[in-house]
């Protein structure tokens, strides 16, 4: 199966092959999540089946009882490469959007504690809805940004993107030189402080000020 995101005027999507995330790229979320903030970028992966696009339905797996949303710019890589340079890394950048890292905050919360990786909390079917892709010439300062979450009407999260600890050009050129980026995958760059819980019945909204929304109702799953 391809997972794909269309680019916004363009009759073109974006084959997606890997995802890529940021933990902690936000001095005011470590420390409501009582952790440092790092010296080095937090990596960790969803897998392409996580993917979600606008409108469909955020699914809690019955495996958690506790789901956290997480609003965060992502970042789509159009031109591959090894050990690129933060001089270079704009080049390579498709565009950008925004998106959810939705969390099972008590299987996270678990892993940690048992010294365990975060898949199963992060990687689930539905913890990635993005928005379709805003071709980065359409974006001035990816680092002068407005993001913003809402539950059921409510303001949850707002914040800029200039509040990052690791820019995205040292973001790219630091997973460049343990992974080969390809065409195709997305950085999740981060979210700010607000983070909280939703439940089913819920309505979640992302944004990105002035460029785009995404809005999701949030379910439960039900037995086979």
């Amino acid at each position: 199966m391809k997972h794909t995101i269309p680019i916004r005027g363009s009759v073109e999507s974006l084959q997606i092959t890997k995802i890529y995330c940021l933990g902690r790229n936000y001095a005011e979320h470590a420390k409501e999540m009582n952790s440092d903030v790092p010296s080095n970028p937090v990596v960790f992966l969803k897998p392409a089946t996580a993917l979600l696009q606008d409108g469909a339905p955020i699914i809690r797996p019955r495996i958690s009882h506790l789901l956290h949303h997480e609003v965060e710019l992502y970042v789509a890589i159009g031109k591959g490469g090894k050990h690129i340079s933060s001089n270079e890394a704009r080049n390579h950048i498709l565009g950008y959007g925004i998106c959810l890292d939705m969390t099972l905050r008590d299987l996270q919360n678990a892993s940690k504690k048992d010294g365990q990786p975060w898949t199963i909390a992060k990687g689930f079917d539905t913890s990635a809805p993005v928005s379709p892709i805003i071709p980065a010439r359409e974006i001035e300062d990816p680092h002068a940004l407005e993001i913003r979450c809402s539950v059921n009407g409510k303001l949850r999260q707002k914040s800029s993107t200039g509040k990052m600890i690791f820019r995205i050009d040292e973001l790219i050129a630091f997973i460049s030189s343990i992974f080969t980026l390809e065409p195709g995958d997305l950085i999740f760059t981060g979210t700010p402080e607000g983070v909280g819980e939703v439940r089913e019945g819920d309505t979640v909204t992302a944004e990105l000020t002035g460029h785009i929304s995404i809005t999701h109702p949030v379910s439960e799953e039900r037995p086979a």
